[in-house]
């Protein structure tokens, strides 16, 4: 039988791992990034492993970006970043300020 859990777990995937640095709130490197579904030099949102993550500061520009690997560098000075909770009515409101 292990022949058989070994083949089952082969063919699905593995969730990556989701991991945030914070470097002296000017570089913020992300791991597990599915997505980048907006951005500019004030905000991004981004589909993560773990939910959909707000980052919003002054001046941040995609230093790096390898969707493949999960990985996500941002400079700028970082104020803040939140996650969406798959809460309907908050994600609604929340994403309605985001796009307005």
């Amino acid at each position: 039988m292990s022949y058989e859990k070994t083949t089952y777990n082969q063919g699905r995937s593995q969730q990556k791992d989701h991991e945030l640095k914070l470097v002296n709130r000017r570089k913020l490197e992300v791991q597990g990034v599915e997505d980048v579904d907006s951005f500019d030099t004030e905000e991004f949102l981004l589909k993560t492993t773990q939910g959909y993550l707000v980052i919003q500061g002054h001046n941040l520009h995609m230093k790096n970006l390898n969707v493949e690997q999960g990985l996500l560098t941002i400079q700028g000075r970082i104020a803040s970043f939140s996650y969406i909770d798959n809460d309907q009515k908050q994600s609604k409101s929340l994403l309605g300020k985001l796009f307005k």
